[in-house]
């Protein structure tokens, strides 16, 4: 076993631990009263086929359904007595689980945590009635405006990655899942080498490694040495190469009968994590054009021609392949306006310089976020479980402030070139019915 004391600014001071089965621990300790344990696993919808489709969101749900040592609800009831807090969420990329406890009662709730993750008994008639609550969620997620315009959005932006699908999966492939198909899911991917345990808190750096190794290794003793025998299986998975950037101005049109405001999505496939470097223009561009009440298209958009009601802007980073992505909610007759104004404002940050103002706005954004989201002990192990998990890395959670600011008024600009094209993206349209 081996500790590196990270490199890093005085704010953030993080501890890599890495046991000889492939375990990565992240550990720091933080003078406030609370420890949070969060385990990320390197598992989510995007290492599904499309026969399990939501496989990795279910079984999130069924960790917490007894294991050889606890009882179906022990869990959280000893979570709930001690005034702890846990929970647990699934992505595209991964699945974090997590719990925030006082620190005097790490050492009793941290194995527990690792027990339920590591060794779940998937019981076949829990397993039917957790099917019902997942087959709500999926239910109550297709009737949200919010998400249904995502997932539109989704679909039209990837043709062949694995983000075209829902997290939550579809009704259909739910129904058809079966226990042993999730047990032999979770024994194949929940491998000490996918995860990532992340613990911050007020403890000393050693007394949280030690409660973490311990907990785990107990867990992998009662799972029968879970953590070396399928090694093969994981590297047997191929990663899907990255989609061509759109070459052309690609529709897709809906009309929605719940919808009061139409919604427009506007996008255009970028960088993902595995081009880091590529990425840190698109978020000071995304910052400039939808970041706040001074930011270009709101306060063209909305603020002065009040043509929508509601404009943002994300440069979504996923691990295969990233979206630049531009949302508005609308008036439907304003809708080929606000699309040739976002194409305009796109072209307009391509040939026009960026004005230091707005270079210094967004630096300052960025730094007091970083600051900001780094108070609580939740909020470091996310940082840290995010990057450390999707990576292999936690220089870049440590040196993102240091590397915005770095970037001039060229750099974004070449960014928003060499990505960003006004006339080839994919634009999806929400129209309410008329009435």
């Amino acid at each position: 076993m081996t500790s590196t004391l990270l490199k890093s600014p005085p704010l953030n001071a993080p501890t890599l631990h890495q046991l000889p089965n492939g375990l990565t621990i992240v550990a720091e300790q933080l003078p406030v009263e609370a420890v949070n344990l969060s385990i990320w696993v390197k598992v989510g919808s995007a290492v599904e086929s499309d026969a399990i489709n939501g496989m990795a969101h279910f079984l999130e749900h069924m960790v917490f359904k007894g294991t050889p040592q606890l009882q179906s609800g022990e869990f959280e009831r000893l979570i709930e007595q001690i005034g702890a807090v846990t929970n647990a969420a699934t992505s595209q990329d991964y699945t974090q689980f997590y719990i925030t406890t006082a620190p005097k009662d790490f050492a009793e709730l941290a194995p527990l945590q690792l027990d339920v993750l590591l060794n779940p008994s998937i019981p076949d008639e829990a397993f039917e009635r957790e099917r019902l609550v997942v087959l709500e969620e999926i239910r109550r997620s297709e009737d949200n405006p919010r998400r249904r315009t995502h997932q539109r959005a989704m679909e039209l932006a990837f043709d062949k990655l694995p983000y075209r699908r829902p997290v939550l999966g579809t009704a259909s492939v739910i129904e058809q899942l079966t226990p042993q198909q999730m047990r032999d899911f979770h024994a194949t991917r929940y491998q000490p080498q996918s995860l990532t345990a992340v613990v911050v808190g007020n403890l000393p750096v050693d007394e949280l490694i030690q409660i973490v190794v311990e907990g785990f290794c107990a867990s992998l003793v009662a799972g029968e040495e879970l953590g070396l025998k399928d090694t093969a299986k994981i590297n047997a998975f191929p990663t899907p190469n990255a989609e061509a950037p759109f070459k052309e101005i690609v529709r897709q049109e809906y009309v929605d009968e719940s919808l009061q405001q139409a919604r427009l999505v506007m996008l255009w496939r970028v960088p993902g994590l595995t081009q880091l470097q590529q990425t840190y223009g698109l978020d000071v561009l995304a910052a400039i054009l939808g970041h706040g009440r001074m930011s270009r298209l709101v306060q063209d958009l909305r603020e002065d021609r009040r043509l929508v009601s509601h404009i943002g802007v994300s440069n979504m980073t996923q691990q295969l392949q990233g979206l630049f992505y531009i949302g508005a909610q609308l008036p439907v007759e304003n809708l080929a306006e606000v699309e040739a104004a976002i194409a305009q404002h796109i072209h307009t940050v391509q040939t026009e310089p960026i004005t230091k103002a707005e270079i210094d706005r967004m630096r300052r954004q960025v730094a007091n976020r970083f600051i900001f989201s780094n108070e609580t002990p939740s909020d470091r192990a996310g940082l840290y479980g995010y990057y450390q998990s999707m990576l292999g890395d936690l220089a870049p959670a440590l040196t993102y402030p240091a590397r915005i600011q770095a970037l001039n008024t060229l750099d974004v600009q070449l960014a928003a070139r060499r990505y960003l094209s006004p006339k080839a993206y994919g634009i999806v349209t929400i129209k309410p019915v008329k009435s």
